[in-house]
């Protein structure tokens, strides 16, 4: 008389057909997401650097006018051409003569605006034969602000890589005049200003 095993059966056991292999593909997807969610996240990352790096150079060359400016004051309308204002960098070619101080002031107005010139243009770093050491279409300007109290205003612009707001003098609804129109979308126009005030001694 032949016995035969009795089989046993644990609760809860199920038998399993592909499971693993959708639970493999589900993580898969779900590990997709997460990938390309950090790849916006890291191209995001390198514009905001791109931008911040612009806008730090600009800063750079605001204050090296503002200080070539200060001195050289006896010269000084010589750096805003009078009431012309003075547009050097990106589309610039002639850089005006100054006649309202001594020759020696009268050269170092000429050399300054010169030497701001070639910074705007990227001077700094040739790549190529192209000059790439400045922001994207730079552009600096050099107006005398108010003539009663002897202020001059400085404002650098550039193209900026993400549309934001398009800047605007304090009326609210006149384009900032420095860079206006030099750029494919004025969204994409950036400026940063200061003003100097030259004492009369």
């Amino acid at each position: 008389m032949s016995v035969q095993p009795k089989s046993r059966s644990f609760p809860g056991a199920t038998r399993q057909s592909g499971v693993g292999l959708i639970e493999i593909l589900v993580t898969l997807v779900i590990l997709l997401f997460g990938l390309l969610g950090l790849a916006g996240v890291s191209s995001r990352a390198t514009l905001t650097e791109m931008e911040s790096y612009q806008r730090v150079q600009a800063l750079q060359l605001l204050q090296d006018m503002s200080d070539r400016l200060n001195a050289n004051r006896k010269a000084a309308s010589c750096y805003s051409n009078g009431a012309t204002g003075v547009q050097l960098g990106t589309s610039s070619t002639s850089i005006p003569a100054c006649t309202s101080g001594t020759a020696l002031q009268n050269a170092q107005a000429v050399a300054d605006l010169t030497a701001w010139d070639g910074m705007l243009k990227g001077q700094s770093e040739d790549l190529s034969g192209a000059k790439r050491g400045a922001m994207i279409g730079a552009v600096g300007c050099v107006t005398l602000d108010d003539a009663a109290n002897n202020i001059y205003m400085i404002a650098v612009s550039w193209q900026g890589l993400a549309a934001t707001y398009a800047p605007k003098l304090a009326d609210g609804t006149t384009p900032f005049p420095c860079g206006n129109g030099k750029y494919s979308d004025e969204k994409l126009h950036r400026v940063v200003t200061t003003k100097v005030q030259i004492g009369t001694l």
